[in-house]
């Protein structure tokens, strides 16, 4: 794995978290436990923090980044999908981000909720815990997110992080 400290800022990782090696890790970046980051993610704290919880998932080439004023934060038990951006933003515990959708400055993805593939969740905006948020730019949908759902993901992923982590060997 590609973990890099920038000047004084250097990444805390938990030692039960998974990096794979092709991830890159830079600056003011913290992960916890169980949490995973998986091929061609980035996620760069450069001018500012960026805090991954317990048993979060940012899948392959995810860009986790942060601007001076807003750090991007990842809850706990949260599912960040294939080919997403995350800038300046909170996603909160238990929530899924889906492939190939961003969430910019300022906004906030409640407990639970979800925000589609595809989607953008543009600047100061909130999603409410349970709501699902679509399309481009996300209206919201109140009460449509399935947690049970949620917690599917964050399982498959822990599991696949600890089988990873065991198994995964270079060959060539």
């Amino acid at each position: 794995m590609a973990v890099y400290a920038l000047g004084d800022l250097e990444p805390t990782i938990h030692p039960e978290a998974y990096i794979h090696p092709d991830a890159v890790i830079i600056g003011a970046v913290s992960i916890g436990a169980h949490s995973s980051v998986w091929p061609s993610a980035v996620l760069r704290g450069d001018d500012g923090e960026i805090r991954v919880g317990e048993r979060s998932s940012i899948q392959d080439g995810s860009v986790l980044h942060t601007t001076p004023d807003d750090p991007t934060v990842v809850g706990n038990e949260c599912v960040i999908g294939h080919l997403v951006h995350l800038e300046g933003c909170t996603i909160e515990d238990r929530a899924l981000v889906g492939n190939m959708a961003m969430v910019l400055h300022r906004s906030v993805v409640g407990t639970g909720a979800v925000v589609g593939a595809n989607s953008v969740v543009l600047y100061d905006v909130d999603v409410p815990p349970g709501a699902l948020a679509v399309g481009s730019p996300a209206v919201i949908k109140p009460d449509k997110a399935r947690l049970e759902d949620i917690l599917a993901g964050v399982e498959t992923y822990v599991a696949r992080a600890r089988r990873f982590r065991d198994e995964l060997r270079r060959i060539d």
